[in-house]
C-alpha cells in the first residue's frame, strides 16, 4: 500500500472514530437530559462540545504544522518524542498524587454542610488548575 493511500485510510479511521464517539456523546447527553435531574444534561454536552473542539484545535494544529504545536499537544496525542510522553507522564503523576488529598478535603467540606455541587464544582476547577501548574513546571525544568 502506497504511503498516500495508508494516509488515506488513517484520516477514514480518525473521522469514524470521532463520528462514533460523537454519536455516543450526543446519546448519553440526551438521556440525561431526559432523565437525570437539574441541568446534568445540558451541561454534559456543553462540556461533551468544549473537550470536542479542544481536540479538533489539537488535531488540526497538528497536522497543518507539526513542528509548531506544542509539548502538550504532542504529547496529548501521542505524537511526540519521549521527552514529551515523561513531561505529560510526570504532570499526570503530581495531578494524582495531588487529587487523592483535594478529594478528601471536598468530602470533608460537604459533610460539614456546604452544597455539594459548589464543592464538586470548584475541586474540577482546582484539579484543572493543578494539572496546569504542574505540567507548566515539569515542562520547565525537563
Amino acid at each position: 500500500m502506497s504511503t498516500e493511500g495508508r494516509t488515506a485510510m488513517r484520516k477514514a479511521v480518525v473521522v469514524g472514530v470521532f463520528l462514533a464517539i460523537l454519536a455516543l456523546l450526543v446519546a448519553v447527553g440526551l438521556l440525561l437530559r431526559e432523565h437525570a435531574p437539574g441541568n446534568m444534561g445540558v451541561g454534559f454536552l456543553l462540556g461533551a462540545v468544549v473537550g470536542l473542539l479542544a481536540v479538533l484545535v489539537m488535531t488540526w494544529r497538528l497536522s497543518r504544522r507539526p513542528e509548531g504545536a506544542t509539548v502538550f499537544e504532542r504529547a496529548w496525542t501521542q505524537t511526540g518524542d519521549e521527552r514529551d510522553d515523561a513531561v505529560l507522564t510526570r504532570a499526570l503523576a503530581v495531578l494524582g498524587l495531588v487529587a487523592f488529598p483535594l478529594t478528601g478535603v471536598a468530602a470533608i467540606v460537604i459533610a460539614l454542610g456546604a452544597e455539594a455541587a459548589m464543592v464538586l464544582g470548584l475541586l474540577l476547577f482546582a484539579e484543572i488548575l493543578v494539572g496546569a501548574v504542574a505540567f507548566a513546571v515539569v515542562n520547565r525544568r525537563s
